[in-house]
């Protein structure tokens, strides 16, 4: 930990907003203490080696990059770093994929101050936490995976994708699916950049032909 017992903690997002806030809220921690805030990638693994943080805030949707890689990437550099996702995303995949690449802890951005303080100090002492909405959703997708993968094609995508994936079949762009899923455009986007990498996709052209053939965007798909 930081010098004095406290845990160092650095935040990775790319709203300044909720990164000032998250800030804010740390100061009033006892125990723990700001080593750092980044906007993406680059800047984190800057600061990750003067700073040492002994835990990183991770928001998943950095913009054009994905918290994901960003988790790798800084784990590579230091694995005894802990990495606690903060996001707004509560999807299975987004959930299995940050464990994967190795966080130990994932809240959603509704989390109470008191739980984000939990949390930290849980990664910190090597632990693995998950706020209840989250968790919840992961004992809903280990009960009901296998069955879910039978049932439709594409058993790789998320729920969630699978609904972005079917407006994209329907020939919606990113900006008609985010007003109608009533998401951002950018979470869209991230989505579509997630769904056209897993199925491996050219294009977003090629990825409707593929949907389509499967079933997609013609109303016969079972909904998940």
């Amino acid at each position: 930990m930081a010098s004095g017992g406290t845990i160092g903690v650095m935040v990775v997002d790319d709203h300044p907003l909720f990164r000032r806030g998250i800030i804010s809220l740390l100061d009033t921690l006892e125990g723990v203490e700001v080593a750092g805030s980044a906007a993406d990638t680059e800047e984190a693994l800057r600061i990750l080696e003067t700073a040492h943080p002994d835990v990183v805030l991770m928001d998943l949707d950095l913009g054009d990059e994905s918290g994901i890689d960003a988790t790798r990437a800084i784990l590579g550099r230091r694995p005894e770093t802990a990495v606690l996702v903060l996001t707004m995303l509560g999807d299975d995949r987004s959930l299995l994929s940050a464990l994967a690449a190795g966080a130990r802890g994932y809240l959603l951005k509704v989390a109470s101050p008191t739980e984000v303080e939990r949390a930290i100090h849980a990664v910190a002492d090597g632990e693995v936490l998950f706020g209840a909405d989250v968790a919840a959703r992961a004992v809903s997708f280990f009960g009901s995976g296998a069955d879910r993968a039978e049932a439709r094609p594409f058993p790789e995508l998320t729920d969630r994708e699978v609904e972005v994936l079917d407006l994209v079949a329907r020939g919606l762009d990113n900006g008609s699916i985010a007003r109608t899923l009533v998401l951002t455009s950018k979470t869209v986007r991230n989505y579509v950049y997630a769904i056209i990498t897993k199925l491996g996709a050219p294009d977003r052209s090629a990825l409707i032909v593929m949907a389509r053939e499967a079933g997609f965007g013609s109303g016969r798909l079972a909904r998940p």
